[in-house]
């Protein structure tokens, strides 16, 4: 009898087949399977090294960057009661954030900030690393309110027209108030009242001090000259004394008393009302006590 060996198939697993072999075959068998685990083992070694580089350019970026909320300003009085700075990065419309290497970093946001009309000058700009800022400015600061058609505006020695959003009722009756001003603001806040009128009643009102807080000054009133062309102003007191104050400091015309004499007497009227003398009207402008 014949015996015939039949051949062993490559799919006959049961096949006995030597150690190197079956190394050989178990890789060929999983090549696709190792070899994309070899493409994800290199994928997150590598987008790790990249990421490593990356969170430290963007940590670096962010250090460099200026941002607004890292801008500090000083030398905001207590009357300024909006938000400045925000108000001023806005209407600057700079466009945050701003690279802290930038050459003229310093100077836009000095002139972000001295166009604010709040702000009298911007004193100095400094910066540093990581990036912020600190602006320090000097204030305007309001010393009466004029009166016009709807309400009161307020402004500062130089006449400039301030904010009023910055008012309340409550707060604007702290200043004294000028009334019998013809005209209205030539220009935007921020700008001179722009009537020499106004101008006129600042000084009265800066020459007075202190005297007008023992007088109770609450108003200085524009009113009409007698038998001659400029300004007479009359001085109301907090609870109705009327004095004839007569031209604003540097305007006396011919006869009429010096502001300093008229100050002095300002002065002796000011203590007999306060000790219960009856003054209701007092004129200033000629030499009579």
């Amino acid at each position: 009898m014949r015996l015939v060996r039949q051949p062993v198939s490559d799919r006959d697993t049961s096949s006995p087949v030597g150690p190197s072999g079956s190394i050989v075959s178990l890789v060929w068998r999983w090549r696709s399977v190792l070899g994309a685990g070899v493409i994800v083992a290199a994928a997150i070694g590598g987008g790790r090294l990249l990421w490593e580089q990356q969170s430290k350019r963007v940590a670096r970026d962010a250090d460099s960057l200026l941002t607004a909320e890292r801008i500090t300003v000083d030398g905001v009085p207590r009357w300024v009661t909006t938000d400045l700075k925000w108000q001023a990065l806005r209407s600057a419309s700079l466009d945050m954030p701003l690279p802290l290497d930038a050459p003229d970093l310093e100077r836009r946001l000095a002139r972000a900030f001295d166009m604010h009309p709040w702000v009298k000058h911007v004193d100095r700009v400094e910066t540093s690393h990581p990036a912020s800022a600190v602006v320090t400015v000097t204030c305007r600061e309001p010393v009466a309110m004029v009166r016009v058609e709807g309400g009161l505006l307020p402004i500062d020695r130089e006449t400039i027209l301030l904010p009023s959003d910055d008012f309340t009722a409550e707060s604007a009756s702290q200043y004294i108030v000028i009334d019998g001003v013809l005209t209205s603001p030539r220009g935007p806040v921020g700008s001179p009242w722009g009537d020499i009128a106004v101008q006129e009643a600042v000084s009265l009102i800066e020459t007075l001090s202190p005297e007008a807080e023992k007088f109770g000054l609450v108003e200085c009133r524009c009113v009409p000259r007698d038998s001659e062309e400029g300004t007479w102003w009359e001085l109301v007191g907090r609870d109705g004394f009327v004095v004839l104050f007569g031209s604003a400091p540097g305007k006396a015309v011919s006869g009429e008393p010096s502001s300093a004499e008229k100050i002095i007497r300002l002065g002796e009227l000011a203590n007999r009302h306060a000790s219960g003398d009856v003054v209701e009207y007092a004129d200033l402008t000629n030499s009579q006590r």
